[in-house]
């Protein structure tokens, strides 16, 4: 029971979520590269939205969620495994900036995107797919040659 749930409440949030950036704009990439362009046109609404966001967001967090030695819905919390900051974290979040800055669409947003139609953010989002799917291949490929070095 407790695993439908989960899914469930992910469904939930994960609609909530994709409804909300498509309301905001959020997932349109023109209005995202006009909140890029500081040189140029600014459009500083999406700051209101982020703003708004953390709004809602700080307090929930330290009031509901922070105190909580487990979640409501799950086992444990997901945490990542690794805290340090090594080349692959850094080179990973220079390509995603890049990438953001130069299509005007985040991963997260391009998801609620596709609801829309929008030829060019489902081009970006195969693009995406394909990067993630070799970003995979090479990395297990990499963790392979790693292990079979180890064991010779």
């Amino acid at each position: 029971m407790n695993k439908l749930v989960f899914r469930f409440t992910s469904l939930v949030a994960g609609f909530l979520f994709g409804l909300g950036m498509i309301i905001s704009g959020m997932a349109d990439p023109a209005k995202v590269i006009g909140f890029l362009d500081v040189a140029g046109a600014w459009d500083p609404s999406l700051a209101f939205v982020m703003g708004g966001a953390l709004m809602v967001f700080m307090p929930s967090y330290f009031l509901l969620i922070k105190p909580k030695q487990k979640p409501l819905v799950a086992e444990e919390f997901c945490l990542a495994k690794s805290k340090t900051i090594d080349s692959r974290l850094v080179s990973g979040a220079a390509i995603f900036g890049l990438g953001w800055g130069i299509a005007g669409v985040c991963p997260g947003p391009a998801l609620s995107s596709l609801a829309l139609g929008n030829p060019g953010v489902w081009i970006f989002f195969a693009s995406m797919m394909v990067g993630l799917g070799g970003t995979n291949l090479l990395i297990g490929m990499k963790n392979n040659r790693e292990s079979q070095t180890q064991t010779a």
